[in-house]
């Protein structure tokens, strides 16, 4: 999957650093330059979804009137209350939301609300990851009937992760320009229409550049549905909610080989696997057109100013949203979409060891694809639909992840009081220092026990939940820290980490059978487990070292270790006057 991860993480993502005092309203006393440097970056959050604060800022921006999370006005720090000041002034023409309770604020949408928004990104979700891996049943067939080369009949899986390169650079930007809801639906509409080439192709060049291009389109749920999470949920709901999205990014994967199987034996043949998935597209789009409200704030204040200058054009003539007051050129868009997230994966260590561990694993999800019926097929003698039903296990394995994460999540109400509301990033990889020790064996597990005839097809079988359950993990672990760790850099992050991963997701089919088949599947599943093994250290290490070093980094503004020393001050000013 790409990431629910995807790449744009708006304004909401981070706790309010001025909402985190002794539960008042942030403008009631003088700041300290910890909470001056914390309302710097939530500014630029506030503008730019996240993202670079070295962007051109818009006049007249006042961070008094930013939103506060009704789930962090309780959060309090142990600070003495000084005298109030006079707010800052603020241009009368400037559309705002009105007051912390406005209706039209994302994060003040009931409950329930929410968490229909988060099922239809899930249903998404689930539909374009199982675009990606239902034809890898029909691969034979389609050779067969499309007259082409085994290796060639690889890239149908490949093709489509090559599109998840290129659409993050393009949906995530495009989403901070005009808003989520119209990226969505032009996409999906795109996505869903590009399946008519794939059941129609009477040729393999027809075939591929359709999958490309859907794959193209399709990936946009995983790149800006992290977005959406962020846009509604406050800080402390959201990991739930961003752990559900994230694991219906790999249930995808895992239900089109069990869907595909089925339909290529059955009288429909081949084709009909992106007929299925054409009108599952078709239902999903419909769905987005109807129920997927637009979620990013800086969208939903540009299109009320427009609706105010409309009501009364001579009255409201000057009424403006800030993002109508910020202009992007062709320069900046690239260097936001291509040069600075190349830039971080070179000169950030954390960034660059996290993207080849994430890529790795999420490879070898691809590579089961191409090695289960090699070892189901080949090996156990199973069918083609039953091998599909071997693919339940990476499912299931998700789904315990889901449990999992949600149980580690259950001291983080505290921590954010603890920590005034910017934990240490590293205690999200508590996931990562679980799955990483459990992929090794899963992979162990799955080549003794696939390799011989005379050992039980479910012994394999049950491998697949270890495996699916690790990939998981290490995948939302490590896709949270980038997060904590590079705040309003996460974007350029998150864009850099899911180009390469998918490239080399679409590499990993084009190998797989061949290293399964030359090495042995007892060897291969050890290559991979060895692989496995020199990289679960790696949370570890950065548990360790991590907070060291992101104190030298270019891009994390490491606001917690910030707070920790200003604690520590108020400690030793306790102390002492405690001894006078």
């Amino acid at each position: 999957m790409a990431s629910p991860e995807s790449s744009s993480i708006p304004r909401s993502t981070f706790p309010s650093p001025t909402a985190t005092i002794v539960g008042h309203e942030p403008n009631h006393w003088p700041r300290s330059p910890i909470d001056e440097e914390a309302e710097d970056d939530e500014k630029r959050i506030e503008q730019y979804g996240a993202d670079d604060p070295a962007e051109p800022q818009p006049k007249n921006f006042n961070e008094d009137l930013l939103p506060v999370s009704p789930a962090l006005k309780s959060l309090k720090s142990p600070k003495v209350v000084p005298p109030p000041f006079a707010p800052k002034p603020v241009d009368p023409n400037q559309v705002t939301w009105d007051g912390p309770d406005d209706p039209l604020n994302p994060q003040n949408w009931s409950t329930r609300y929410k968490v229909w928004i988060t099922g239809v990104l899930t249903v998404m979700t689930v539909n374009t990851t199982c675009a990606s891996s239902a034809p890898s049943s029909a691969i034979d067939f389609i050779k067969h009937d499309l007259h082409t080369s085994t290796e060639v009949s690889y890239l149908v899986t490949a093709v489509f992760l090559i599109g998840y390169v290129f659409g993050p650079m393009f949906w995530g930007p495009g989403s901070e320009l005009i808003g989520r809801r119209p990226i969505f639906i032009v996409t999906l509409t795109l996505y869903t229409l590009f399946h008519l080439g794939q059941a129609r192709a009477n040729n393999m060049t027809t075939l591929l550049v359709t999958r490309f291009l859907s794959g193209f389109f399709g990936c946009a749920p995983l790149t800006n549905g992290g977005g959406f999470m962020a846009d509604i949920w406050d800080p402390i709901s959201r990991g739930i909610a961003t752990t559900v999205f994230a694991a219906a990014c790999f249930l995808g994967p895992a239900i089109g080989p069990v869907v595909g199987g089925y339909i290529t034996v059955s009288s429909l043949g081949w084709r009909w696997v992106f007929w299925v998935m054409m009108i599952f597209a078709g239902a999903c789009t419909v769905l987005a057109f109807f129920c997927l409200p637009e979620t990013y704030a800086p969208a939903i204040l540009a299109a009320k100013a427009k609706r105010l200058r409309k009501q009364d054009p001579v009255g409201n003539k000057d009424v403006f949203a800030e993002s109508e007051r910020v202009q992007w050129s062709l320069k900046e868009l690239l260097h936001r979409t291509i040069l600075r997230p190349f830039k971080m994966l070179i000169v950030e260590p954390i960034l660059l060891f996290i993207t080849i561990y994430i890529s790795v694993v999420y490879g070898v999800l691809y590579a089961l694809f191409e090695a289960f019926p090699v070892i189901f097929i080949g090996v156990k003698g199973l069918t083609l639909s039953q091998d599909g039903l071997t693919f339940l296990g990476v499912g299931i394995g998700a789904i315990l992840a889901m449990i999992i994460n949600i149980l580690l999540l259950r001291p983080y109400p505290r921590l954010m009081k603890e920590w005034r509301g910017f934990p240490p990033a590293e205690i999200r990889l508590y996931g990562a220092m679980i799955a990483g020790p459990a992929l090794v064996v899963g992979a162990l597990w799955l080549g003794w026990t696939g390799n011989y005839a005379s050992v039980h097809w479910s012994a394999p079988a049950v491998s697949a939940i270890l495996i699916g359950m690790s990939v998981v993990l290490i995948f939302i672990s490590f896709l949270t820290y980038l997060v904590d760790t590079y705040l309003m850099y996460a974007a350029s992050a998150f864009a850099a980490n899911t180009m390469v991963r998918s490239a080399v997701a679409a590499a990993f089919p084009l190998f797989t059978v061949q290293m399964f088949k030359n090495l042995g599947i007892n060897w291969a599943g050890t290559l991979i487990a060895g692989i496995s093994l020199l990289l679960a250290p790696m949370p570890f290490l950065f548990y360790k070292y991590g907070a060291r070093i992101r104190a030298k980094s270019k891009f994390a503004p490491c606001i917690d270790l910030k707070i920790a020393k200003e604690i520590a001050q108020e400690k030793e000013a306790a102390e002492f006057k405690g001894e006078v």
